[in-house]
């Protein structure tokens, strides 16, 4: 069976390390192997601990009269140097509850209050995102917003504009704009179930 058999850090950073494995595969031949993490060292590392801790929050939310309108931001992502669509989301600090961080970063992304769902736990467990580069995981959370669309709690680093998209518009996006994989994939239910968006949930 492949192993990891060495961990070094390469950087020491606040958000996302670099870090170099030293492996054997399933036929016993060494190599080395390098993924990134948000973990702050090696101890904290999905492999050192055996945990699936959630780094972030995704947010499914719908809102307008009708809830009919989906929550999207449009936001500039250094890897592509462009602009992606994108469910809210924002980091997870070390013992927050994953719900309460989702109405927090609901705000301050998008000014918006956000009522999260109670669902059935399995739908909000933490997932891996890219785990061929990364042990990075997220909780989706899903519910409504009410309220203003406000830029007032974006931080510096943030470029992004909130987008309050209807089916029509949900469309254009997947067809035609940059898409994260996972808003990607919830836009397609929102856009398959016009009658009830949150129906595979129940």
């Amino acid at each position: 069976m492949a192993s990891v058999d060495k961990v070094t850090q390469i950087t020491q950073n606040r958000f996302l390390n670099y870090f170099e494995l030293s492996t054997t595969n399933r036929v016993g031949e060494k190599g080395r192997y390098f993924m990134a993490s948000r973990a702050g060292d090696v101890s904290a590392l999905d492999l050192s601990t055996g945990r699936n801790h959630p780094d972030g929050v995704v947010l499914f939310s719908l809102t307008g009269p009708e809830k009919d309108h989906v929550v999207l931001v449009r936001q500039f992502r250094y890897p592509i140097a462009g602009y992606v669509y994108e469910l809210p989301a924002g980091l997870v600090e070390r013992g927050e509850d994953y719900r309460e961080a989702a109405v927090r970063e609901m705000k301050e992304e998008t000014g918006l209050s956000f009522h999260p769902l109670e669902v059935d736990p399995m739908y909000e467990r933490p997932f891996y995102n890219s785990v061929g580069m990364t042990d990075e995981s997220c909780c989706l959370v899903y519910g409504y917003c009410e309220g203003t669309v406000s830029r007032e709690g974006l931080e510096n680093t943030e470029e992004l504009d909130v987008v309050l998209a209807d089916r029509e518009e949900a469309i254009r996006i997947l067809r035609q704009e940059k898409v994260a994989a996972n808003c990607a994939y919830m836009l397609m239910q929102f856009i398959a179930h016009p009658e009830d968006a949150f129906s595979f949930l129940r």
